[in-house]
């Protein structure tokens, strides 16, 4: 699990991150990233009903999303907010 530290919460966050971010997609996922002004990065993870319609799915797919993070985490470049949004067929 991620520390709170490392974590996107609050719901003006997130929709600074929607509306502002720039995305990628790659396959079954997309990446929205933008800058913020603290010296860690934070992370959150978007799996809605489309993926699946299963909630234990659901958060097992979200589960190991954050697991990836948790071990990449060093890596990732400081002072961003990223947003992973699984898409239909993961």
């Amino acid at each position: 699990m991620l520390p709170k530290l490392n974590r996107l919460k609050k719901k003006k966050d997130i929709e600074r991150v929607f509306k502002n971010g720039k995305g990628f997609k790659e396959d079954f996922l997309i990446l929205k990233i933008v800058k913020n002004n603290l010296g860690n990065s934070r992370f959150a993870f978007v799996v809605s009903q489309k993926v699946s319609k299963k909630a234990a799915l659901r958060n097992k797919i979200r589960r190991r999303l954050s697991e990836l993070v948790r071990l990449k985490r060093k890596k990732i470049k400081k002072g961003m907010d990223l947003i992973f949004l699984a898409v239909p067929g993961l």
